[in-house]
């Protein structure tokens, strides 16, 4: 805050700040949003020079002829704090009236040499102020202004300069009646002003009017005074009833109209230019554009809602019977409330999340409303700012219930995963009120600063990961995971949805373009990478483009008898180009020290070979491929475990002394982490250092222990869906995963086979085969449920070398 000394109050030059539709008289404060450049810089520059600055106002409102009054007021920079938009919020206090001598507008900020204007009190003027006083007492009782706040002032001020000025600024809005009572150097004059205003007003307001009293010499004045008062008093009664209409309509809860009708009152007793009464006025509007008793009427037909998820959904048969669920219980129950499960669909970008709340809001007959979260560090977001400075607004829950315009609606938090938390405070600590059906009954937003009942509403949040979440928030959320689609289920996702939607977008009729199976194939697999179909309808889109070119060029109609145009493979290169993506290819032969590991990312499943070399040196182990710390800690693992078992294998007790190791994960160019690749390095290890090839046909995951225990791992769906569209004829999983197997697309688990294992031993016995070299040896075969048997053979055929050749 800026202090001004007794030497800067006479000093002789100041910055200048020149205003439009602001008088300030000294003794009074005024509070201003600054927007001009030459303003801000002569704020900035009072600042810096910890001095005063002179305020006066354009003689005509306008700044094209740069023209200003030649009285101001002398004042201090009590407050400046930047708003948005390059404004500056500024509190100003008057000190006193100075005559401006001279202007300097050239300078980096505009400033004023000016002399000060002393007034000369007579004992007149304290006999003037006890008449004024008694009229504004008698002005409260009938009009209500001043309020009761400056009527006390009033009451304890002897000083006549003071008193005029202060009761100036609470009864004059007329500007240019201010700036002309501003240039009234004599209190006694400015005091018989205002006591002739005074009595017109009440005038207006009594049958008779008071004899009048002896009064002194009044000033010449204007033909046509203007009658500020009563304007002013009429426009902030009707403004009053008006909002108290309005809440008794919105059926807001007591406590809330008994502090609005409070708001209401303190704002027909402020100035309606003020810049307090414009934040109450807004405060005001915003509390009673809340539904506070609107509410949408809720229906729970099972039969409508499985048609609805039907229509906008193909697959996710799981999650269709789980919502369906949901629904059942709330049309046994009645439950109107949001008080029960939050739900939190969790799943890649893309698949249907959204569109899947949007799906239950329609089956319930409520109205959607979707919150974004993501990016949000702010906890004011979802609480709200306090009424401290202009620019305050609710948070995004209130403002969702707004936009909603109905107390029960459907809102969505979308990207819960995506809060952040910085000095600002942690938005996911806000959350946890707002999902708790404890404590949202009486859910306070800092901007409304009353209770608001949110346990009407219906919560559901979507999410990629709730890894990020705090703990707290993820114990009120119930997650349905959804993990993907199969290929089949793009496909039928693009043929019934998709391409028909992007067909009209595009102008182009409902059977303009006609896909192959194979095109199809090509098209999901070499052109999109993702678990949804986000990817797939952007390619359709631009499928649909071409084709539009196509039409425009040759000068057909869009609406006329088009021929269908066939896309193949070939035609599908032609117009998007050559396939972006290609899956890492497995060899067709076993390879030694080559295991094809499994991992899962946020855009499903993919394909991690595993290579290991050995090679004579120290005993060292190099690990590539941008693994991660926990990925570097399995491959150690999986060395101490060959190394315990180097017997087993025909190595020597201190080969991992004599040779250095090399693990390297293709491709190098995408990070890889997590325990699941372990039994691929064990068996990538073992295959390198005995020489003896791994089956190319089997895909491996699985965390291991030291001890030879092959734990559970996280995404197998993901994991499986890579392992088909690698060609891959079955995988090997950890066996206590095994009660996922339901969890899988049948389409997919005819194709493909399953082992499951338990221990290191099972999965080596089942991908090993035996050395090129060796004539005679005991080979392995499996049974279709996974079990282990062990045979004899003469000499190892070459489909025993190559299981892909029985394919």
């Amino acid at each position: 805050m800026a202090s001004v000394s007794r030497a800067d109050v006479y000093a002789s030059r100041y910055p200048l700040l020149i205003l439009q539709s602001a008088v300030l008289f000294p003794g009074n404060a005024v509070t201003l949003a600054i927007g001009r450049a030459e303003a801000f810089r002569a704020v900035e520059l009072a600042r810096q020079q910890q001095a005063a600055l002179v305020v006066v106002v354009y003689a005509d409102g306008r700044s094209g002829d740069q023209l200003v009054h030649q009285v101001g007021t002398l004042a201090r920079v009590a407050e400046a704090q930047p708003q948005a938009g390059q404004r500056l919020q500024v509190r100003l206090e008057g000190l006193r009236r100075v005559r401006l001598l001279a202007v300097d507008m050239a300078g980096a900020a505009p400033q004023a040499r000016v002399e000060q204007l002393l007034p000369n009190v007579t004992p007149a003027a304290f006999a003037a102020v006890e008449r004024v006083r008694a009229l504004a007492g008698e002005l409260q009782r009938q009009l209500g202004l001043p309020d009761g706040e400056t009527l006390r002032v009033l009451e304890t001020t002897d000083d006549p300069d003071r008193f005029a000025d202060l009761l100036a600024t609470q009864l004059v809005r007329d500007l240019p009646y201010r700036q002309r009572l501003l240039e009234l150097i004599d209190p006694l004059e400015r005091l018989e002003q205002l006591a002739r205003l005074i009595e017109r007003e009440l005038a207006r307001w009594r049958p008779v009017v008071a004899p009048p009293t002896a009064a002194g010499p009044v000033p010449s004045r204007p033909s046509a005074e203007p009658a500020a008062l009563l304007d002013e008093v009429n426009e902030a009664r009707e403004e009053a009833e008006r909002l108290r209409r309005r809440l008794a309509e919105c059926g807001a809860p007591p406590a809330v109209v008994e502090r609005i009708e409070q708001e209401i009152d303190r704002l027909a007793r402020m100035p309606q230019s003020a810049a307090e009464a414009t934040v109450a006025r807004t405060y005001i509007e915003t509390v009673l554009s809340i539904p506070w008793a609107v509410e949408t009427p809720e229906t729970v037909e099972l039969a409508r809602a499985r048609a609805i998820l039907e229509r906008d959904h193909f697959g996710l048969e799981q999650v269709k019977e789980r919502l369906l669920d949901y629904l059942a219980v709330r049309a046994l129950t009645g439950e109107q409330s949001g008080s029960g499960t939050v739900l939190c669909f969790v799943g890649p970008p893309g698949v249907g999340k959204t569109s899947l709340a949007r799906s239950i809001a329609e089956a319930l007959g409520r109205r959607f409303v979707t919150v974004s979260l993501g990016g949000i560090r702010d906890e004011a977001e979802i609480r709200g700012h306090r009424r401290t400075y202009l620019g305050a607004y609710p948070g995004r829950i209130v403002e969702a219930l707004r936009r909603a315009g109905t107390r029960n609606p459907v809102i969505l938090l979308d990207e819960l995963d995506k809060l952040a938390t910085d000095y600002r405070g942690d938005p996911a600590a806000a959350l946890l009120e707002v999902l708790d059906p404890e404590q949202n009954r009486h859910f306070v937003d800092h901007y409304l600063d009353v209770p608001l009942d949110l346990s009407r509403v219906l919560f559901i949040a979507t999410a990629n990961s709730l890894a990020p979440l705090p703990r707290p928030l993820r114990d009120r959320l119930e997650a349905i995971v959804i993990e993907g689609y199969t290929e089949d289920e793009k496909r039928e996702i693009g043929r019934r949805h998709l391409l028909p939607r992007q067909l009209a977008l595009h102008g182009l009729p409902e059977r303009a373009l006609e896909l192959t199976d194979t095109a199809w194939h090509e098209l999901i697999r070499g052109y999109t990478r993702e678990a949804g179909v986000r990817e797939l309808e952007r390619q359709l889109a631009a499928l649909c483009r071409k084709v539009a070119r196509e039409i425009v060029e040759r000068g057909l109609k869009a609406n006329g008898d088009l021929p269908r145009r066939r896309v193949t493979p070939a035609v599908l290169r032609r117009y998007l180009g050559p396939a972006p993506y290609q899956e890492l290819g497995v060899s067709p032969e076993p390879q030694v020290g080559v295991a094809y590991g499994l991992g899962a990312t946020l855009l499903g499943g993919t394909l991690v070979p595993v290579e290991v070399l050995a090679m004579p040196g120290r005993g060292h182990l190099e690990v590539t491929g941008q693994a991660g710390e926990v990925l570097q800690e399995s491959a150690r693992a999986a060395l101490s475990w060959v190394r315990a078992h180097a017997d087993n294998f025909g190595l020597a007790p201190d080969f991992a002394e004599r040779m250095d190791l090399h693990v390297h994960l293709p491709e190098g160019a995408l990070p890889k982490d997590g325990p699941s690749a372990g039994l691929a390095l064990v068996v990538a290890l073992v295959s390198a250092l005995t020489g003896r090839p791994v089956r190319s046909d089997l895909a491996v995951t699985g965390e291991i222990t030291l001890r030879g225990r092959v734990l559970p791992v996280g995404g197998l769906r993901h994991k499986v869906l890579a392992a088909q569209r690698a060609g891959l004829r079955g995988l090997l999983a950890p066996a206590r995963n095994q009660a996922e197997v339901a969890r899988l697309p049948a389409t997919v688990t005819r194709r493909l086979t399953v082992h499951w294992v338990e221990t290191v031993e099972q999965a080596l016995e089942l991908l090993l085969l035996a050395p090129p070299e060796q004539s005679s040896s005991e080979v392995l075969s499996t049974s279709s449920e996974g079990g282990v048997k062990a045979g004899k053979r003469s000499r190892p055929t070459e489909a025993s070398r190559n299981p892909n050749s029985r394919r």
